[in-house]
């Protein structure tokens, strides 16, 4: 089983935080389409023809584009790959797209599931941030996915931002739980270079929160979301009824991958490759049936590393059985010492050869899976 995902750079604006690829000229759309159609055609093996079980479309705002480009894309792989019947099929969406005419429009493509980028229901925040939509039409984006019979809902939320206080923080989780989704995923803000966000910070226009107040945000959600029903399942997602978002979970579980668009990541089981970052370069090499790509040949100590980082993320931990038949005895055994002094203080459990963060250790994970890491 494989997934592929689908970059889409364009957005109506930029939002204030964001340092993925994206641009707001819109003019290139065609073009960029149609590379893409191109694109599968011209990599096609790269998952080894295995069954395709999740298709996500990610960005930037997929929602931007229309129901013929997405048509285009779906004839086009179906045409190349075997997607699976029960395919897990993810549009990322700004609230603000989702009104009744889209939605209608959209229910005759084979999307079953949307992730909505709400980040906030605190009108203020939302300002900040520069997003688009307000709270209330955040509010509304959600009831009529669910009204146009969408059951399988993700939000984003973001925590930690400048002037944020608990108090806000827990109403916008009441708010998110009180909207009934399926999946809530929730990352602090993080000030990345190259972001207008940055720029503030460095002029001291904007002041980072305190990491105390931080700490407990994040354990607010923990507190909140489970006793909403939600499970935990990775650092930064949160599922109810087993709803996790099984593309992403591909990813931690180091499932095959293959990604479109420009500035899009790839992942074929033992390397890592991805697409250049620029709209009208990665359009230009498609067009010569020369995509440009660049790989990452993964050696035994960097895989490692990777199924440490990704497995310790996740309820699903880390298997010793499986890491000492990918990387040997002497990796595992590196692996043990080093973590340990983890599992005495009681932030890591070792079960049936299968290690996990405790409650606790998930405030230190960070630190935790540096330890673990294999260091030239």
């Amino acid at each position: 089983m494989a997934g592929i995902y689908i970059h889409v750079p364009f957005c109506k604006t930029r939002c204030i935080y964001c340092d993925f690829y994206t641009r707001t000229d819109m003019s290139p759309r065609h073009n960029y389409v149609s590379a893409v159609c191109r694109e599968i055609e011209l990599r096609r093996d790269y998952i080894s023809s295995e069954v395709v079980k999740t298709i996500y479309f990610g960005g930037g705002t997929p929602s931007q584009l229309s129901y013929g480009d997405f048509q285009r894309i779906f004839d086009t792989i179906r045409a190349n790959f075997t997607v699976a019947s029960d395919a897990e099929i993810t549009m990322e969406a700004n609230p603000d797209d989702l009104d009744a005419k889209y939605l209608e429009t959209l229910r005759g493509l084979p999307f079953n599931r949307l992730s909505i980028g709400i980040q906030s229901f605190d009108d203020n925040e939302l300002k900040f941030l520069r997003r688009r939509h307000s709270a209330g039409r955040a509010i509304d984006a959600v009831s009529l996915c669910k009204s146009s019979d969408y059951n399988n809902i993700s939000i984003d939320l973001m925590y930690g931002l400048p002037n944020q206080t608990m108090d806000i923080w827990q109403r916008n989780l009441e708010q998110a739980i009180n909207l009934g989704v399926q999946h809530i995923s929730s990352y602090h803000l993080i000030y990345e270079q190259g972001t207008r966000l940055y720029r503030l910070f460095k002029l001291g226009d904007v002041k980072p929160v305190d990491e105390d107040l931080s700490v407990q945000m994040f354990s607010a959600m923990i507190d909140s979301l489970s006793d909403a029903g939600f499970q935990h399942y990775e650092i930064s997602n949160f599922a109810r009824n087993g709803l996790y978002s099984k593309h992403n979970s591909s990813y931690w579980l180091g499932e095959k991958y293959l990604g479109l668009g420009p500035a899009a990541h790839s992942f074929d089981g033992q390397n890592r490759a991805w697409n250049i970052a620029s709209i009208s370069k990665y359009v230009e090499g498609i067009g010569q049936g020369n995509p440009a790509v660049e790989t990452e040949y993964l050696d035994k100590n960097t895989g490692y590393n990777d199924f440490i980082l990704t497995g310790m993320r996740t309820m699903w931990g880390v298997n010793l059985v499986v890491l000492e038949s990918r990387f040997g005895t002497s990796m595992k055994d590196y692996c043990m010492k080093n973590v340990r002094k983890y599992i005495n203080q009681g932030f890591v459990t070792n079960n049936d050869n299968v290690l996990k963060l405790t409650r606790e250790g998930i405030f230190i994970s960070d630190g935790i899976m540096s330890d673990l890491m294999w260091v030239e």
